[in-house]
């Protein structure tokens, strides 16, 4: 009979305890177990014996003395009567009635004694006379009366009890029964081929051999870095930093597109001045709106052209990373007078590098009033030519406005 592993599934025997598969515990094994101690039944109490019934003396009361008189000789007082207890009990009060209780049965009269004539004394008032009382019958103590029996609680809800599942039932092992196989290298106990921990200690069958020991050259410097834990990092990061360095330079240098995305990013990461000509000119100007009147830092004068196709050129003394440009159109900034002349709503930016490569851009503009700007990215720039090529507002027949063109360079 087998048990499966609960870890992985692995079909053993029903007198291993651990898995030979995974190694996991497989719970209750066949061995046998101690029979545990029984409690000892407890002990009835021997219940309580009724004590003996108390019994009260019987007591007679003494008779009061006659009332004297003037001749005879007062009375002797009674001897009481023999009984059950010789102990007589006190007389009671005289003015403090008694308790009704069951009426004793009377007893006779004890004989008096002859009298003595004693010394005649002195006349005393008459008492008043007394009452006798009868003695009481001694009445039976009660029996103790058994304690009464604790009244049940009420039962409230209580939680079910958990079941206890019933231990498995311990067969021995016959001698024929233990498998043929490797000993465990832990306990020495026998396991089936195929297993790969002991069945008894869950130790594994197979240990791991040892690594071999490293020639001595092996652990003297610089041969020694790989023996240590990380040894090699360092180098394999410096190699792959001198890759990716190489690969950038080679890029920079010989790939065009590479040397713009190295320059765009230093466009981007990098600050920006604005930069003045060293000179302007104009292909063709109105009368009063001169060229120079577009790069005078001021908006409320403006370069006047003529016609579409007219150009503006600015020179510049020293070549510079051109970043940017911005023009603003029109007559004025103000709303009210930015359409009442003409104004380009499209232009070139011909642009011209130190060796002598021109690069075109084409810049559209909105037919609005304020600053517009072109984003550009040009090494060695010496010269920048604007050309207007569209233009709005020419049914007034004036010039065509230019208030100001500014241009940017890295910094």
């Amino acid at each position: 009979m087998t048990r499966p592993c609960p870890a992985c599934g692995a079909a053993n025997d029903e007198n291993e305890d651990f898995c030979g598969s995974c190694g996991t515990y497989l719970g209750w094994s066949t061995r046998s177990a101690r029979p545990e101690p029984s409690e000892p039944a407890p002990t009835p109490e021997p219940e309580p014996e009724p004590e003996p019934a108390a019994t009260t003396p019987t007591s007679v009361t003494p008779p009061p003395p006659p009332t004297p008189t003037p001749t005879p000789a007062p009375a002797l007082a009674p001897e009481p009567t023999s009984g059950p207890s010789t102990a007589p009990e006190p007389e009671p009060e005289p003015m403090t009635p008694p308790a009704p209780t069951t009426p004793p049965t009377p007893t006779p009269p004890a004989p008096r004694r002859a009298p003595v004539q004693p010394a005649a004394p002195a006349p005393a008032p008459a008492p008043a006379p007394v009452q006798p009382v009868r003695p009481a019958r001694p009445e039976p103590s009660p029996r103790p009366e058994p304690e009464p029996e604790p009244a049940d609680e009420p039962v409230g809800a209580v939680r079910p009890g958990v079941p206890i599942a019933a231990r498995p039932k311990v067969r021995p092992v016959a001698v024929d029964e233990e498998p043929d196989g490797e000993p465990c290298p832990s306990c020495g106990t026998s396991n089936r081929p195929g297993r790969t921990f002991c069945r008894n200690c869950a130790s594994p069958l197979k240990p791991r051999a040892q690594a071999a020991p490293l020639p001595w050259w092996r652990t003297r410097w610089p041969f020694n870095r790989r023996v240590r834990a990380g040894s090699g990092r360092l180098l394999r990061a410096s190699l792959i930093a001198l890759v990716i360095a190489g690969l950038l330079v080679a890029g920079y240098l010989l790939i065009p597109a590479g040397r713009y995305v190295f320059e765009d990013v230093r466009d981007k990461r990098g600050g920006t001045a604005q930069i003045s000509p060293e000179h302007v000119s104009a292909s063709a100007a109105a009368p009063g709106h001169p060229a120079k009147e577009a790069i005078d830092t001021v908006t409320n004068t403006y370069w006047g052209a003529e016609q579409v196709g007219d150009s503006l050129t600015a020179v510049f003394d020293e070549p510079f990373r051109l970043v940017g440009v911005t023009v603003y159109t029109g007559v004025s900034k103000k709303p009210e007078v930015f359409k009442t002349g003409a104004r380009p709503v499209k232009a070139d930016l011909i642009i011209k590098s130190k060796d002598g490569t021109i690069h075109e851009e084409a810049m559209p503009l909105g037919d609005r009033p304020g600053k517009q700007t072109l984003r550009t990215g040009i090494s060695d720039v010496v010269s920048i030519e604007f050309v207007v090529r569209e233009a709005a507002g020419l049914e007034g027949g004036g010039p065509i406005a230019l208030g100001e063109i500014e241009y940017f360079k890295r910094t």
